[in-house]
């Protein structure tokens, strides 16, 4: 009798779609019984066991519509303003994105034993201008980018580094500092501001600029690597944000 208890029990087990009523039917009705309940047990038991029953997480109505406007979000910018490939030269310079930051890096060589070497940020500021043409009442919005220009001779030496200032069409200098990283001192003396130093000695700083690379022509590379670098990071931040709701 065990035996065939034992017998019905692996069949239902092997295939649960089996009827241990059928495997059982010549059995008295006290030891069918017994049959059953005990084939449930573990039936049951070995259900809630084995580990590939997983629980299936929903997610709330405000989740699911975060999600749905995220996709959206991220279709439209991939297929109708998608940024493309930054770009790793310009002119003599070498362009290293960030990716995930505001910042930018550009290196370059001047003479043989300059090293410049240049840290940009994505648009940080703006002004607004007249419009020109006929709208002559309304405005025009110019986007800013903050770059340090930082030109060194040598390891452990002296840099002179400026401060500047990117707009659409040209560079200006704000600072010109003169450091030196290896022992800084807490408060230093920083020179004045730019345009405060003496007309000529402006346009000799610019000059010196220019012959290096950084002028006009760079800034407005730089407002169009930002404006790609915009939409680089619009779309890895709404991936990031859109993988985050989905956990």
């Amino acid at each position: 009798m065990a035996r065939l208890i034992r017998t019905a029990q692996r069949a239902m087990l092997s295939s649960p779609s089996c009827s241990i009523k059928t495997l059982t039917d010549g059995l008295p009705r006290r030891h069918r019984n017994f049959a059953l309940r005990s084939t449930e047990a573990i039936l049951t038991t070995n259900l809630q066991t084995r580990p590939y029953v997983t629980e299936t997480v929903s997610k709330s109505p405000f989740e699911a519509n975060i999600l749905r406007i995220l996709r959206n979000e991220i279709e439209y910018h991939s297929e109708y303003a998608p940024p493309q490939q930054p770009i790793t030269k310009f002119n003599s310079f070498t362009v290293q994105d960030r990716p995930g930051e505001q910042w930018i890096t550009i290196r370059g060589k001047y003479g043989g034993d300059e090293d410049v070497k240049i840290e940009v940020t994505m648009f940080d500021g703006c002004e607004h201008v007249p419009k020109l043409g006929d709208d002559s009442s309304g405005v025009d919005v110019h986007l800013h980018i903050s770059l340090l220009v930082d030109i060194s001779k040598g390891e452990g030496g002296r840099e002179l580094e400026f401060v500047c200032s990117a707009w659409p069409d040209r560079l200006e200098v704000d600072k010109v500092y003169l450091l030196r990283r290896d022992g800084m001192l807490t408060r230093p003396y920083m020179g004045p501001d730019f345009r405060n130093l003496n007309g000529k000695l402006q346009k000799t700083f610019r000059q010196y600029l220019e012959e290096r690379g950084v002028n006009n022509e760079l800034s407005v590379f730089l407002h169009e690597y930002m404006t790609n670098k915009d939409k680089t990071e619009l779309l890895r931040w709404l991936g990031d944000v859109k993988s985050f709701v989905e956990k």
